[in-house]
């Protein structure tokens, strides 16, 4: 078993505000009359985050992934960035993500080290991206279609109205918390965000 990794990125932060769409159809549309350039047609993801049993990185409000993108692996750390407002609007984070040649490999160093999957999500995700390098997504999940505008605040929220998107309907939420939410308002016994587990528990 062999670990390659290359193409590693560090973020000074990530800036990003999510919101829900009714209609892919209009929003693919509108995307395309704002001139978002289309970077990856809708493509499946599987997503799987590791902690420790008692959980010190979420406590600490950090994230491991493991990714797979269609045919690309990646592994992600998040953190918080230390000079962000709680009280902010937008969702910062730091990251550092690298492609991997081998995620079962990874998979393995995490157990070794301690750490164990804690949470599984799918999605379908479209990716554009705007002229000035912003970037915006949208998540086909089980529980629904969200969008993401990731850039600089006030680019940001000049798409939010160009979008037509009320800004109170925008949430920082991950998505382990928005499906958090969905459980408490479904009273859904479902463990992880795959399609999998809503397809069963739809079909009872």
């Amino acid at each position: 078993m062999s670990v390659r990794t290359y193409t590693c990125r560090m973020h000074g932060a990530e800036i990003e505000l999510k919101f829900p769409v009714t209609d892919e159809r209009t929003f693919r549309s509108l995307a395309s009359e704002l001139g978002f350039r289309l970077e990856t047609e809708r493509t499946f993801e599987s997503n799987t985050l590791y902690d420790t049993p008692e959980r010190r990185l979420r406590a600490s409000k950090q994230l491991l992934r493991l990714r797979q993108y269609g045919t690309r692996s990646t592994v992600t750390h998040k953190r918080q960035a230390t000079d962000v407002d709680a009280g902010a609007r937008y969702k910062t984070r730091i990251e550092t993500e690298s492609i991997v040649e081998d995620a079962e490999a990874f998979a393995e160093i995490f157990t070794q080290l301690g750490f164990v999957p804690v949470f599984r999500y799918e999605k379908y995700r479209t990716e554009w991206v705007a002229e000035n390098g912003g970037h915006l997504v949208l998540d086909e999940t089980p529980i629904g279609v969200w969008a993401e505008l990731e850039g600089e605040p006030a680019w940001i929220d000049a798409m939010l109205k160009q979008l037509g998107v009320a800004p109170e309907s925008c949430s920082t939420a991950s998505y382990g918390t928005l499906f958090t939410e969905w459980k408490a308002a479904t009273g859904s016994p479902a463990t992880n965000l795959t399609f999998a587990e809503a397809d069963a528990l739809a079909a009872h």
